[in-house]
């Protein structure tokens, strides 16, 4: 009697919980692999990684902005619930994952950074309470923070906020591949009939992201209503505290 072989596939479709992308030149720092690879990983996590290589040579390939639409249509396309930006110049701690699994298994905020400081001497904190008026500084180590402007160094992002804005962004080229302008950097320049004579703003595409989710509303079209009615809506754990280190080897703060 012969038997048949038969195949039983499992009922569980695996959840495409968390993308983790990092967009990046290339070349990294031992340290920055280490403290990214070293990152323990919760149980049944459902983690999947990208890495989107880029370069300043625009016409060839990709800015830092660019770079980061392109993740987002990743996102988006794969129908993942969280996105998490670690750039390769950010070392979040070997439990950060950890830490922000917390807040993907509770989902009531839908934005939260990492601490990590400028790469300066005096280096400042990169926590922003309004714009032009420098870091805001009333907290102390372990504190959880309400700021209107974050990094991208170590951003989660839940993606029902990204998939409100995609709807409604413009549609582009980013070297051969069509995505849509969620992120770009600020680059404008008018004429002020005052004073006869032309401003210029220019800045980077955190903070416009970040002007822009506020600007457009987004918070509550997405469903979150309680976050958006917040003067300051994106939380900063401070309990995430990330090295911000230079080519060199120059971590920061000192």
């Amino acid at each position: 009697m012969k038997s048949k072989t038969q195949i039983k596939k499992s009922p569980y479709v695996p959840v495409q919980r968390i993308l983790i992308a990092t967009p990046t030149l290339g070349t990294v720092r031992m340290e920055w692999v280490a403290a990214r690879y070293g990152q323990i990983v919760p149980t049944n996590w459902g983690m999947v990684m990208y890495t989107q290589f880029m370069n300043s040579f625009i016409p060839l390939q990709y800015t830092i902005p660019d770079a980061q639409n392109i993740i987002v249509k990743q996102a988006l396309d794969n129908n993942f619930e969280w996105l998490l930006l670690i750039e390769d110049d950010t070392m979040p701690p070997p439990d950060g994952f950890i830490k922000i699994n917390e807040y993907m298994r509770k989902g009531k905020y839908p934005v939260v950074s990492g601490l990590y400081y400028t790469k300066s001497s005096p280096s400042e904190p990169i926590l922003y309470r309004g714009r032009g008026s420098s870091f805001y500084g009333d907290w102390e180590l372990g504190d959880k923070v309400w700021v209107d402007g974050v990094p991208t160094g170590f951003l989660l992002i839940n993606c029902k906020l990204l998939k409100v804005m995609w709807d409604e962004a413009e549609e582009y080229l980013a070297g051969d591949i069509k995505t849509r302008r969620i992120f770009e950097n600020p680059a404008k320049v008018w004429f002020d009939e005052e004073t006869g004579g032309f401003n210029t703003l220019t800045g980077t595409s955190d903070l416009e992201w970040c002007t822009k989710v506020i600007e457009g509303d987004y918070l509550k079209k997405a469903g979150f209503d309680k976050v958006a009615k917040k003067e300051y809506p994106f939380l900063v754990d401070t309990n995430i505290f990330c090295r911000h280190i230079t080519p060199s080897g120059e971590i920061f703060p000192l």
